[in-house]
């Protein structure tokens, strides 16, 4: 009740501009001069600043502008990108990363830095907007409607990050941050870690007489990683039994877990970039961007034991089944198995892109070339210490939806001589490596062709080869773990305890070998060599680009109007099994051209450009996801030959999603740092790619298999609404609301299938803020009603994120011209991530990352 009432808030947020724009623009008018000679930092100048670009470009932009030097108003990008008009993102270990928009998901978003593609540490194309801290970047810009210029790739938008520009500033320039972090959720876990610092800066100077300018940025953050989750693992759909004799089949759970998360995130990042002047006509600049993630998550868990009633088989230990829908939601069931999980995640990332980029005039000629490459790696290891219970639980449950999630085991789990010997497994020791390089050529001229006042030519050429490898192995142990190498683990709103190693390493490692951990010299099982794969991408692309200016019906209008031509080869490798046999090399693979004209048009509807109506029309493409383009394939062969192949498999022969879409806008720019806004888009989405049964012919002989296809697509469809304003009292005030529906249904589940996803009805925020005298004071609340998403690594396995808000305060006072004092919460109302598997109401994981404070301080140079 309290998503749905915050919602409306929201929405209604857009029925106040009318008495505050009629009482502040006469005012703001008059001192319109005045104004303009006054020198604004801060809260203020990022408005403004953010404005001035949506205003002045010729496509429909949202922009993220820096207050000041090293000082974008959040820890990383992405937690800035989710407050954005019709943006949103999906949570990752309690931060904002990946984004949603325009009710389309990581699929549909393009990432460049510096207007170059990046490489991912992701299994897709999908890009960690986390990764990306404040110090290392200038702003960003959102471009939600395509041009000939734009890399392709983003139906839904293209995200373009922008570093610092070291000859843009004027003299010598630095700036250091440091904070002191705390996570509130530490208090309730024994052995967490509840506080962490947070450092940054950035340097910028410039020499020899402003020819040669440099940038040097650096951050290091080492945030807890807490968790406390409760998670439905399902139910027995179709071999289940009648359990209260009514003639029905009962649908039994087949058990749950809860577990707990006391591990560490450390990040860190280090940006140099140059700048030189070569000369009147020539401008040379090279950067670097490396970024790290390395984390360590111990965990704990217990795992129900099988209570799903296969073909009736536990009905006689069944006693109070509380029976729903025909669901069986709550109950007490004997003699039922149950494990206790001592565990350690291993990730770590690392994100490399660096470029080389020139900018010469000739004549009326201005020539471009830039040169980059992005890599991306992602070592991973999963590590569980597993025991199961010597003798049968007597579990009891209550898992009811809207997350009512009661549950009891029947025995002390805390206390070791419960369980029996322990085996590690290590699922999986998996490797991921992205390499992504490119040149891009574009040459531009004033011209005068009716309205077409510019032209602008390019070419880009791409390579990018993507791969994954993974080991899998579990161990006995060669030694005996006492009950004494245990301890209690005691946590606070967890209905049941655990026991974890006092010395998890060095027990493990004297126990099961010191090389336990270890994949060299271990033989990959034949699932392993099925799961890895890679895949091989070339693209060219040409374009060519006409900037209007003009008149029409006495009013001044300005865009531009272009096509891209695009050609891309992929081949897809892996490996195959027939009916159980050792796998074998497969390859294969397409190529495809596509033709991608854009049109950008702003009317101005007055003689100052204050209000505009900006149209766009533009076909648009998003790539297949890289890991569901390998070859690998693992089939059933019926020795009856007119029975078709069976069996799971990539695609390496998809083709892009493709989108023929329309937006139309009023914005009315009715003072500086305020806007009033309406827009809407549509998007007509074919070759949509979904996991289903596909019908086709492999070698010669007819197959269903269950693999990503290109299926027919349909629309997507919305509005959204802008309303800021910057009052002369020091307040001002962001808000923007977005509605978007679509006729696009994923395959799953089978009879109700899912929305298209990321799609999100209702989507919004409200920010406040104040700056006056040296203080600054910002309240954000964002909305977002349920949407779907896969948040695993795997493609396909889709649950629905329910509805969200999340509410931040920031707070700062200026003690000096130099020096800040900074405090903020994230998270105030401590939300809660709920997932709500296969559309059952019941079937829920709820996790809980707590709220997180933090003081700082800032120094400027």
């Amino acid at each position: 009740m309290k998503q749905k009432q915050l919602s409306w808030l929201i929405a209604s947020a857009f029925a106040m501009p009318a008495a505050g724009v009629a009482l502040d623009v006469q005012a703001q008018t008059q001192q319109a001069d005045q104004v303009q000679q006054i020198t604004v930092s801060g809260i203020r100048a990022s408005v403004r600043n953010a404005l001035a670009v949506k205003e002045a470009s010729n496509s429909m932009v949202e922009v993220i502008a820096s207050e000041d030097i090293g000082k974008l108003p959040d820890t990383t990008i992405a937690e800035s990108l989710a407050r954005l008009p019709g943006l949103s993102s999906g949570m990752d270990r309690g931060n904002a990363s990946q984004i949603v928009a325009r009710g389309l998901g990581p699929r549909f978003i393009g990432a460049t830095l510096n207007g170059r593609e990046l490489a991912s540490s992701e299994p897709n194309r999908a890009v960690r907007f986390e990764q990306f801290p404040s110090e290392s970047l200038s702003g960003a810009t959102v471009y939600k409607t395509q041009a000939a210029e734009l890399v392709e790739g983003g139906v839904a938008t293209t995200i373009d990050l922008q570093t610092v520009s070291p000859l843009k500033y004027s003299g010598r320039q630095a700036s250091l941050k440091a904070d002191a972090l705390y996570y509130a959720l530490g208090r309730d876990i024994p052995g967490a870690k509840k506080t962490a610092p947070r450092l940054g800066g950035i340097y910028i100077d410039q020499f020899d007489d402003r020819k040669l300018g440099v940038a040097l940025a650096f951050s290091y953050q080492d945030q807890p990683s807490l968790e406390k989750n409760v998670k439905h693992f399902g139910f027995n759909e179709d071999h289940s039994r009648d359990l209260n004799g009514d003639g029905k089949i009962d649908k039994t759970p087949w058990g749950w877990s809860d577990s707990i998360k006391r591990g560490k995130d450390t990040r860190s990042s280090v940006l140099g970039k140059v700048e030189w002047k070569a000369g009147a006509d020539a401008l040379i600049t090279g950067d670097v961007y490396y970024a790290q993630a390395k984390i360590k998550e111990p965990g704990l868990a217990h795992w129900s034991g099988d209570v799903g009633n296969w073909d009736g088989w536990q009905k006689a230990n069944y006693t109070s089944a509380d029976i729903r829908d025909g669901y069986v939601v709550g109950g007490t069931v004997k003699d039922v198995g149950l494990t206790t999980n001592d565990t350690i995640w291993i990730q770590n990332m690392d994100n490399f892109a660096a470029g080389v980029n020139g900018k010469f005039n000739a004549g009326d000629w201005k020539l471009e070339a830039d040169l980059s490459t992005s890599h991306a790696s992602r070592a991973s290891q999963w590590r569980d210490l597993r025991q199961f219970a010597r003798s049968g639980a007597t579990v009891s449950w209550s898992f009811t939806g809207d997350e009512h999630q009661q549950y009891a085991y029947g025995q002390d789990t805390g206390n070791p001589a419960n369980f029996g010997p322990a085996t590690l497994y290590v699922d999986t020791d998996g490797h991921l490596r992205d390499r992504l390089d490119a040149v891009h050529l574009s040459a531009a001229r004033p011209v005068e062709f009716g309205p077409v006042n510019k032209v602008k030519v390019g070419a880009r050429l791409t390579e990018r080869e993507k791969q994954y490898h993974q080991t899998t192995w579990n161990l006995n142990p060669t030694g005996t773990i006492s009950n004494a190498d245990y301890e209690t683990v005691t946590v606070q709103g967890m209905a049941a305890p655990f026991i974890a190693l006092k010395d998890f390493m060095g027990t493990t490692t004297k126990v099961f070998g010191a090389n336990a951990f270890d994949a060299a010299g271990r033989t990959p099982t034949q699932n392993d060599l099925l799961s890895g794969w890679r895949v091989k991408e070339r693209s060219s692309s040409l374009y060519a680009q006409g900037e209007l200016d003009g008149q029409v019906g006495g009013r001044t209008y300005r865009g531009n109007v272009g096509v891209r031509v695009v050609h891309t080869s992929q081949t897809g490798e892996g490996m195959q099994s027939l009916n159980g046999a050792a796998p074998t090399a497969v390859s294969g693979g397409t190529s495809y051209t596509e033709v991608l004209p854009s049109l950008n048009l702003i009317f101005n509807m007055d003689d100052k450009q204050e209000r505009q109506v900006r149209f766009s029309l533009a076909r648009a493409i998003s790539r297949a996801p890289l890991d569901e383009m390998r070859a690998s394939r693992n089939l059933n062969v019926d020795p009856n030959p007119v029975q078709p192949l069976t069996g799971s498999a990539g695609n390496p022969e998809l083709k892009p999603m493709m989108a023929n879409q329309a937006d139309l806008a009023y914005q009315w720019y009715f003072g500086k740092g305020s806007l009033l806004s309406a827009g809407l888009f549509y998007k007509q989405i074919s070759r949509y790619i979904g996991i289903t049964g596909d019908t086709t012919t492999i070698n010669g002989r007819s197959a269903v298999i269950t693999r990503s296809v290109n299926g027919e697509g349909g629309n997507v469809r919305g509005a959204e609404l802008v309303y800021q304003q910057s009052f002369d009292n020091g307040f001002g005030i962001f808000s923007n609301y977005s509605y978007t529906s679509s006729d696009i249904k994923e395959n799953f589940p089978t009879g109700n299938p899912f929305p298209i996803e990321g799609l999100m009805k209702h989507n919004g925020g409200v920010t406040l803020w104040y700056e006056k005298n040296g203080f600054e004071a910002r309240m954000s609340a964002n909305y977002h009603s349920a949407f779907v998403r896969n948040p695993t690594w795997g493609a396909g396995q889709l649950i629905n994120n329910e509805a969200e808000t999340y509410v931040t305060l920031n707070v700062a006072k200026q003690l000096t011209p130099n020096v800040q004092l900074r405090f903020g919460i994230d998270n105030l109302t401590n939300q809660k991530v709920v997932y709500t598997t296969a559309k059952n109401p019941f079937q829920q994981e709820v996790t809980e990352f707590g709220r997180r404070f933090n003081v700082g301080v800032s120094y400027k140079l």
